[in-house]
């Protein structure tokens, strides 16, 4: 058995190839995560949720399969430096490695609650789209984890059913929503996640956290059995420990799903066959927009010293203009509330979740959504409920739509010109927790580099690219045109090996818990 210590910070190909070779198996993998869980969770609060038997039964039948791969004989399994066969593709190599699910993705038999009272008893009978490509390919799912409520949110701190702290500086905030997904990852407990992201919420914690964080192109990845947040906007999104993990991860769970009308009728983007190419030739675009007042100083030079890598590399840099950025955060907060309030209209004490009796359904209705919704939904339903109210539909809601075309043409024109486009993930690093909850609109500041990507569909990467003073994680977004994951994951692969950081741990995750 390999060294236990050392399997839960190990990539998915790395376990891949002891798993093929019989090194470890799926239960002492699994049992080594659960064990981390055991040890770190209480600092961290990553998990709302351990499924350790269902883990176990997984891996058990993860077990038996890899018995009968290493009994295949030896002319049908031709050595590759995993040990697995050269046909293998990407979704193959996650045959029993452990991982962790954002709890807004609905799970067979899994109570999900989507951080809210309101959910906080509901178990599905069906798992997502995403959840069940993962089930198929013999992943193991270790639990669910924490998330600000309904996704709404960008520190985690609006969950009602816990605190999640970043495990770089427990003092810290995640990030948000997908905090508890991307705190689960930089811990080693699960060696990768999944999250959502409706404005930032994969690529925001990803940052704060030091993992990587891929959101794909809207229509990639399946929204079947995702909780709805703001329809237009929600995508499903790995994070995971490198570039080359996302990847394999978005292989597995893209692709058309018939039970998805939003989602693309075309084959996944393969991206693993490109990610070693290099960055040698590509036109990488900077816009001073992303890079204007607000922007922390350590974050800028971080971003700006892998730019300078990349252009060693041979990336040829392209400044490019994306004129209407500074409309996509007023945009976004009228859009996104908007659709929040229709989707969460079903929240009624009948149809679903939480019922507070009442003396008749009026009064059940009012009291049920009173006690199931805390501060920030509220705020959120109510802003929506207001822009889609006759007399401001089209003095808000319809500007805003507009206004989301012209941010949209922007993006094309730029991939006109350039393969991609480099900018900040967050104007800051990490902050403690409690110091934005008072002012929603700070709060709603740290997506503004972030949101435009959602609002055009397109897909976006969060990779880590240095250090601050302080030891916390600064991390660097790749945008691409829509379905250029190969392009964006690339470039991540490319600022990954030149930056340094790789292999870097949080102290409490390995023991030296502050």
């Amino acid at each position: 058995m390999a060294d236990p210590s050392s399997l839960v910070f190990a990539s998915i190909r790395e376990l891949a190839g002891l798993l093929r070779r019989g090194e470890v198996t799926a239960r002492e993998l699994a049992e080594a995560h659960l064990r981390q869980i055991e040890r770190v969770d209480p600092s961290v609060g990553a998990y709302l949720t351990v499924v350790a038997d269902r883990a176990l039964a997984q891996a058990g039948a993860a077990d038996e399969q890899l018995r009968r791969l290493r009994q295949e004989p030896r002319s049908q399994t031709a050595s590759s430096p995993s040990g697995l066969q050269s046909s293998a593709g990407g979704p193959e190599l996650l045959l029993g490695i452990p991982w962790a699910c954002k709890d807004v993705l609905c799970t067979a038999g899994v109570r999900t609650t989507c951080g809210s009272k309101m959910l906080e008893q509901f178990v599905p009978p069906y798992s997502a789209t995403a959840v069940r490509r993962l089930d198929e390919r013999g992943a193991v799912m270790l639990g669910k984890v924490n998330m600000d409520e309904f996704a709404m949110g960008s520190s985690t701190e609006n969950s009602a059913l816990g605190v999640t702290r970043n495990p770089w500086d427990l003092s810290r905030v995640p990030g948000g929503s997908s905090g508890g997904s991307a705190a689960a990852v930089a811990a080693g407990e699960a060696v990768f996640s999944l999250g959502s992201d409706t404005g930032g919420s994969v690529r925001l914690p990803a940052a704060y956290c030091g993992v990587v964080g891929l959101k794909p192109t809207y229509g990639s990845v399946s929204r079947y059995g995702l909780i709805a947040f703001a329809s237009s906007l929600d995508q499903v999104g790995p994070l995971a420990r490198t570039v080359e993990d996302a990847a394999l991860v978005y292989e597995a769970i893209a692709g058309h799903d018939p039970l998805d009308s939003t989602s693309a009728p075309r084959p996944p983007e393969p991206v693993l066959r490109t990610l070693e190419e290099g960055v040698k030739g590509l036109r990488l675009g900077l816009s001073p927009d992303y890079f204007g007042e607000g922007l922390d100083g350590e974050v800028r030079e971080a971003v700006m010293g892998a730019v300078r890598r990349l252009e060693r590399e041979g990336a040829q840099i392209v400044e490019v203009r994306i004129p209407h950025l500074a409309y996509a955060l007023p945009v976004y907060y009228i859009i996104a509330p908007s659709e929040a309030s229709s989707n969460l209209a079903r929240y009624d004490g009948v149809r679903y979740g939480l019922r507070v009796p009442g003396d008749d359904i009026v009064q059940q209705f009012s009291k049920t959504r009173r006690e199931g919704f805390g501060p920030e939904v509220k705020r959120r339903i109510m802003l929506g409920t207001y822009a889609l109210s006759a007399g401001y539909y089209e003095a808000f809601y319809l500007k805003a739509q507009k206004v989301r075309t012209l941010i949209r043409r922007d993006f094309e024109a730029a991939f006109a010109r350039v393969d991609a486009l480099i900018t900040p993930v967050a104007p800051t690093v990490a902050f403690r927790m409690g110091e934005k909850v008072e002012d929603p609109l700070q709060m709603y500041l740290t997506d503004i580099y972030t949101l435009s990507v959602n609002l055009a569909g397109l897909p976006g990467v969060s990779v880590p690219c240095g250090f601050s003073s302080q030891g916390l994680p600064i991390g660097l977004q790749v945008i691409g045109p829509a379905f250029g994951e190969p392009q964006i994951l690339r470039v991540a692969r490319a600022v990954e090996e030149t930056s340094g950081v790789r292999g870097a741990r949080p102290r409490v995750a390995v023991g030296d818990a502050r």
